[in-house]
């Protein structure tokens, strides 16, 4: 998994920011008392749209310090369904509030006839989804007047309906809606597993310019299979694979992904650490 792959200089319309972590309120007071070594911080957006209180107060506190990036998990933007605008009226205004670098969200549809199953839900990737997919992405950009970042999922079905892979429709996707990637390469890795496909082609068919944000996480091995949990360190296939990722794309604004079992700040300030350390290996001229 740890083959050799040629740097790039192909670069993204957005200014590279460095390396990151999520933004989760074990921290707070972290981030609150003093400086800690990250560039920028991700935030769950819906986390946040809320009217008041202290989810905001100490999100306007922390952005005093540190650029923010939105990330959301509501968005369903494979739904056939019309999109719901009361969310994206939300999603704006905290855009409006927080002004961040960038704002984005997962490849899925999350619910039914306006029912949130708090889930991402995976997609067919044929014509006519794609078409629907570039549709959605198109007028959430429109309404925004910002282009988005799409996640790759992790996925553990497939359908029958799908008449090509999950990273040739994302390129499509990415050219013909003119909108960004979030490249999860722990999701990369969990899919190749439970699909048996070779990480290093999806990465090869990704549009390098198109790909914004790394995410690196952990996940729960079961042996036959794998759960993308967020509970755990990122394991040595993933660190291997962000190598790889490094070498192909260039430098690539990254962070750590941590949603359960949450550890204390110093250890993932380590691991973050550790992600500049492959990077600069990995892509060493673009480092000056």
């Amino acid at each position: 998994m740890a083959r050799s792959m040629t740097c790039t200089n192909d670069r993204k319309a957005l200014a590279y920011p460095g390396f990151g972590l999520g933004l989760r309120p074990h921290h707070y007071r972290d981030f609150l008392e003093g400086p800690q070594a990250v560039e920028w911080l991700e935030i769950i957006s819906e986390n946040f749209m809320v009217p008041g209180g202290k989810p905001l107060a100490m999100l306007d506190a922390i952005r005093a310090d540190y650029p923010i990036v939105m990330h959301g998990v509501s968005l369903s933007i494979g739904s056939a369904e019309p999109l719901d605008v009361d969310y994206l009226g939300q999603l704006k205004a905290l855009a409006d509030r927080v002004e961040p670098l960038w704002v984005s969200d997962h490849l899925c549809w999350t619910g039914i006839n306006a029912h949130n199953s708090h889930d991402l839900l995976p997609l067919p990737y044929d014509a006519p989804t794609l078409d629907c997919v570039v549709d959605n992405i198109s007028r959430v950009q429109d309404y925004l007047g910002r282009r988005i970042l799409i996640e790759n999922p992790s996925s553990y079905v497939t359908f029958r309906a799908s008449d090509r892979s999950e990273w040739e429709f994302l390129a499509e996707m990415a050219e013909r809606a003119d909108c960004l990637l979030l490249l999860d390469i722990n999701n990369v890795y969990v899919s190749a597993r439970n699909h048996g496909f070779h990480p290093h082609d999806y990465l090869g068919g990704l549009p390098a310019a198109r790909i914004q944000q790394f995410h690196l996480a952990g996940h729960s091995d079961m042996g036959d299979y794998v759960i993308d949990t967020h509970d755990a360190d990122v394991c040595e296939a993933v660190w291997e694979l962000f190598a790889d990722a490094c070498g192909l794309f260039g430098p690539v604004a990254t962070m750590i992904e941590r949603d359960d079992d949450i550890p204390p700040l110093t250890a993932l300030l380590a691991e973050l650490d550790r992600a500049r350390g492959v990077a600069a290996r990995m892509c060493e001229p673009h480092y000056g």
